[in-house]
């Protein structure tokens, strides 16, 4: 199969591209600059030049392809909603591209928004009032009924490995910038976690068989406390460890603040059912046991 990627030189989407270039798929991963593309050169994949603006490179992209694995998101919480039109074009672009022909599209959401007093299950869905991204998930599955095997993947709030450069390093950060590794109230929210070539595999596991409208969880650990991601930043970098009231939450951690505050707990049971996805990397703590999100500060917050 020749999938074409969007977001194949993130942190994820890299891991993405090995995967399905391991198990025998063309990789067509989309680059917007000279860096990127050679980076996908480098790991055997082909390039298609554009970007989620340039609608035409996305059809063109789609059309070229047996498949659509849609990564990319403009990560601007500066101007969140814009980059949520932003993605919601693209999903549109491509699934347009792909209409009738009964090829896979796999696209990327998330859990905020989503609130319930239990873990999320694939069956729930958002508000888009509530959880902006639920609009393009909403898009992307209803060319289910347009000919398309299409199905939306939703990652765990921290998608976490060497080389992370999201969520869990921010507020490593902002542990060293305050002097303390701070949690939001009684820190009993939790957030799920899935190690990067876990989360790899499932892509690789939807584009080749999700049923079409399906929903898929990136979840290999349903919720840790975000109080126990607190304690093992401010024990690896020798920093007292202490409760933010949740409403100081974004003045303390930044744009951040809301995120690590939401309760994102996510179950992944219907997942694992549908596609025989069984994580085995570490868990997040174990994760944060290990060197390298701590090897040098990152750069400023």
């Amino acid at each position: 199969m020749r999938v074409f990627v969007t977001g194949a030189t993130g942190f994820v989407g890299t891991a993405v591209v090995r995967e399905l270039l391991g198990a025998g798929h063309q990789v067509l991963g989309l680059a917007r600059s000279d860096r990127g593309a050679a980076a996908l050169e480098a790991a055997g994949a082909a390039v298609h030049r554009g970007s989620l603006e340039d609608l035409d490179s996305l059809r063109s992209g789609a059309a070229a392809s047996d498949g659509v694995v849609h990564m990319a998101f403009v990560h601007d919480f500066s101007d969140y909603l814009g980059a949520v039109r932003t993605d919601l074009r693209a999903v549109e672009a491509i699934g347009d591209a792909l209409a009738g022909t009964g090829r896979p599209f796999v696209t990327t959401s998330g859990f905020a928004g989503i609130a319930h007093d239990r873990a999320i299950v694939e069956t729930d869905t958002g508000d888009p009032a509530a959880a902006p991204r639920a609009a393009s998930e909403a898009a992307a599955l209803a060319y289910a009924e347009r000919g398309v095997r299409a199905s939306a993947l939703r990652l765990a709030a921290t998608v976490h490995g060497a080389g992370d450069h999201g969520f869990v390093p921010t507020l490593i950060e902002v542990a060293r910038a305050t002097g303390v590794s701070a949690y939001p109230g009684d820190g009993a929210n939790r957030w799920p976690a899935v190690a990067r070539r876990d989360a790899a595999q499932l892509y690789r596991l939807a584009v080749e068989s999700a049923p079409a409208g399906a929903r898929l969880h990136g979840v290999a650990e349903e919720g840790v406390p975000v109080r126990d991601i607190a304690e093992a930043i401010g024990r690896r970098l020798g920093l007292p460890v202490t409760s933010v009231p949740p409403e100081e939450a974004e003045t303390h951690f930044g744009w951040i603040g809301r995120v690590f505050s939401a309760d994102l707990a996510a179950s992944s049971a219907l997942t694992r059912q549908r596609t025989g996805w069984e994580p085995t990397g570490p868990g997040l703590l174990a994760d944060l046991d290990g060197d390298h999100y701590f090897a040098a500060p990152a750069a400023t917050v």
